[in-house]
């Protein structure tokens, strides 16, 4: 008796050459609808399912492979004589290959005004369930769910060796394939129910590439897309220069893009190490980066650069002086990118910030957990600031204030920013007290702080930071307030002559 193959793909690349090779070693193919008709066209004879079941296609094509002929030939363990001996005597033939793979729901939802309807008829309900079945039994049915295996089988099958390593290999892929498809279902629909933490949390990501290493050269790492990530997302950057990203790129990379979509103006965000370490913003991307450069010139070597225009040639130009790792812009001018890639190791990458959906939740993995919470999309826009002190900040520093609280938002905590005039002069982060970190940030800024403004990620419990501030010459304060000891800090910035305003919203970044 032949062996059978049973092909039924949504994907028909490669499917006439596999159908084609698979029957010159004998196979006896069995088809659905279109990949029936394009195996058909190819010149090679198929069998429909319904020469298969003897029963039709129903309920247009809802049910057509959920049937004993096709579960029993996939599901009988050719070692055990009673399976085989029930499918003699219920006319059954094994099938010895499936090659599947599903209805395009995760294309579908992509789809600007995609309706309820459209998503449901795209959920592959056959497909997923002749793949569990051909993987359950995979020591005798070799189970393909992706084109790139079809030559590893055929070849296997050739050489009559297609071993049982490579088999339960094929069987993996199919598991993490359908669970792939069910995560996006079950995200789908959770979404539409509301349901932001449901009783179990199921989320799939797609590999984009491997990483050479980890956060150090012992640790091993890949870099994985969220499935349907369409928004502003590294992993949808295109790279036009330099090396291949590292994991810490990475890292770094999404720190700055961050910290650059906040701003709506011309802006330019440098990054070290997760933290901001220069912002500017000005009328144009040169002034911005100006700004961000002159905030921090010694700090910003070897880290990345995010700007949120396309880079100009003159920007490119002060760009290149400086050793840098990553430059990350929407765009890049000819001429720029001709300055640029002369740095040959300069990764340049170009991203859409148009699309800056972030993601509803933000994941950071425990010890055999996960804590999920919203994506912190805390701003100013709509907030009433309180003015807790005699003196009101002036217009400017009010603009200043505005801008140290946008990046302070991203900056470790213990969190304090410095800034004046559209930059940012010191950034003191990741401190195991808040005066530490005001310190560290004075210390940068150095004569600069005179007249400057400072952002603090959370309040203030003692009158501490206000007097380091004072001492350094800032002249406003914004923070949350909400201390049981506000009144200190309030106190102390009324004996300086410190304007103060608070958000009453925090920002901790752990």
């Amino acid at each position: 008796m032949k062996k059978r193959a049973l092909l039924s793909v949504s994907n028909k690349e490669g499917l006439a050459d596999f159908a084609k090779q698979l029957h010159e070693l004998d196979y006896e193919l069995v088809s659905t609808g279109g990949t029936k008709r394009a195996i058909e066209e190819a010149g090679v004879p198929v069998l429909s399912i319904s020469e298969v079941t003897n029963f039709p296609e129903i309920m247009d094509g809802r049910v057509k492979t959920l049937h004993p002929a096709v579960h029993g030939g996939l599901l009988a363990k050719r070692g055990n004589a009673d399976h085989m001996e029930q499918l003699d005597g219920l006319d059954i033939q094994t099938i010895d290959l499936v090659a599947v793979n599903l209805y395009p729901f995760k294309e579908t939802i992509a789809k600007e005004g995609v309706t309820e309807a459209d998503a449901i008829e795209n959920i592959d309900i056959g497909g997923p369930t002749m793949l569990r079945a051909a993987a359950k039994n995979f020591a005798d049915v070799a189970v393909v769910v992706d084109p790139s295996d079809y030559d590893t089988v055929i070849e296997g099958f050739k050489a009559d060796s297609l071993s049982y390593e490579a088999r339960r290999r094929l069987a993996a892929k199919v598991y993490r394939h359908t669970a792939n498809y069910d995560a996006m279902i079950a995200g789908y629909f959770s979404e539409l129910t509301e349901e932001a933490y449901p009783e179990t949390y199921t989320v799939t990501y797609e590999k984009v590439q491997s990483l050479r290493y980890g956060e150090n050269p012992h640790q091993t790492a890949s870099f994985y897309k969220q499935a349907n990530a369409e928004g502003t997302s590294l992993a949808n950057a295109e790279q036009l220069n330099g090396k291949e990203l590292s994991y810490n790129n990475i890292q770094d990379a999404n720190a700055a893009l961050e910290v650059v979509l906040e701003f709506g103006q011309p802006a330019a965000v440098a990054v070290k190490h997760m933290n901001p370490c220069g912002v500017g913003v000005g009328e144009n991307l040169y002034d911005a980066f100006t700004k961000a450069y002159e905030g921090d010139p010694v700090s910003i070597f070897g880290g990345i650069v995010a700007l949120n225009r396309e880079v100009d040639a003159d920007t490119a130009a002060k760009l290149k002086e400086i050793f840098l790792e990553i430059i990350l812009a929407p765009s890049f001018s000819e001429e720029a990118l001709e300055i640029l890639t002369k740095k040959k190791n300069l990764r340049l990458l170009k991203i859409d910030l148009k699309k800056s959906d972030r993601p509803a939740h933000k994941l950071t993995s425990v010890n055999g957990g996960l804590l999920v919470q919203d994506t912190d999309e805390g701003n100013l826009d709509g907030v009433d600031l309180t003015v807790a002190t005699e003196r009101e900040p002036s217009a400017q520093e009010l603009e200043d204030l505005k801008l140290g609280w946008k990046v302070v938002k991203h900056v470790k905590s213990n969190a304090i920013v410095v800034a004046k005039g559209d930059r940012t002069l010191g950034v003191g982060a990741g401190q195991m007290n808040r005066v530490g970190a005001a310190k560290i940030a004075f210390e940068q800024a150095g004569e600069k702080a005179k007249g400057s403004i400072l952002a603090s990620d959370a309040f203030f419990p003692m009158p501490d930071t206000v007097e380091a501030a004072a001492e350094a010459g800032v002249t406003a304060i914004i923070q949350p307030g909400g201390s049981k000891r506000d009144q200190d800090s309030i106190d102390a910035c009324n004996k300086h002559g410190i304007a103060m305003v608070f958000t009453s919203m925090r920002h901790f970044k752990h």
